[in-house]
Order: structure tokens, then C-alpha cells, then sequence
């Protein structure tokens, strides 16, 4: 059962991303509601949360969350996937604003059923929502080592 989630939770990782890919520098019109305004830009880096070997590095197994910074939104929102030689192994989702949910979703262990050791290659995505709407924000690809 906890594979299927997995599936399940990374191909809604992966259909909005999709999503974010054809929405990126679409940022016209108004937003409804209390998420903030349309345009701007963002930025995010790698915040180590648990660091096994004291490397600095983020490393299969360790604990990462981000810092962003935007002008477009008061509810940006962070992905990340990881992949090992072409096939997604980790998918993960948060939101970085004051009121999301599920806070304890912003610290991401590197690692899941699918992807039991070795190192990857991620992507992380910064985006918001407007209506049904994905606009992206920026990314970032980085290495986890073994």
C-alpha cells in the first residue's frame, strides 16, 4: 500500500509539475482570495536540517528544507524530485507560508521505499497557485551524494 501512495504521490508531483512547466512567466491577471499578487520572482536555497556525515552536503538519508525568498505570493509553495539514472525514486511537496497545514512537510529526508541508498539527481521547483493555475517561480537541480 505504502508503494501505491508513493506512485501516487509522485505522479501528482509530476502532473503539477507539468502543470508548472506550462504556466512558467504566465503571471497576468488578479489573484482571489488571500494568496497575495501575480508576478514577481523567487528564490530558494538548500537549509540542512540533519547532516549525517557533517559534510555540509545534502547526502542520502539527510534532512533538508528550504529558505525562500518571493515578491509574487504569501503562499509559495516548494517540490522536490530525485531521480537515479532516469527514474524518479523521491517526491516531496510543501507549502512555506504561515497557516499551510502540514508545517512538519517542509523538513525532507532524502530517501523513500524506492530509493534505498546511492546518489540522485533533483530538481527543486518554487510555485504558487492561482485557481487551478501552477505558476512557477524558479528551480534549482542539485546532487544528493551516496
Amino acid at each position: 500500500m505504502r508503494k501505491n501512495l508513493i506512485k501516487a504521490f509522485t505522479l501528482a508531483i509530476a502532473v503539477g509539475m507539468a502543470s508548472s512547466v506550462a504556466h512558467a512567466g504566465k503571471g497576468g491577471g488578479k489573484r482571489k482570495g488571500g494568496g497575495g499578487s501575480t508576478g514577481g520572482s523567487g528564490s530558494m536555497t538548500i537549509v540542512m536540517v540533519t547532516d549525517l556525515n557533517g559534510n555540509t552536503l545534502p547526502n542520502w538519508g539527510d534532512s533538508i528544507k528550504f529558505a525562500i525568498s518571493t515578491t509574487a505570493t504569501t503562499e509559495p509553495n516548494v517540490s522536490v524530485e530525485c531521480s537515479q539514472n532516469g527514474t524518479v525514486v523521491y517526491g516531496a511537496a510543501a507549502g512555506y507560508y504561515v497557516g499551510y497545514p502540514w508545517p512538519w512537510t517542509k523538513v525532507m529526508t532524502l530517501s523513500s521505499d524506492m530509493w534505498t541508498g546511492g546518489a540522485a539527481s533533483c530538481v527543486a521547483k518554487l510555485y504558487y497557485f492561482v485557481g487551478t493555475s501552477t505558476i512557477n517561480l524558479g528551480s534549482m537541480n542539485f546532487m544528493v551524494n551516496e
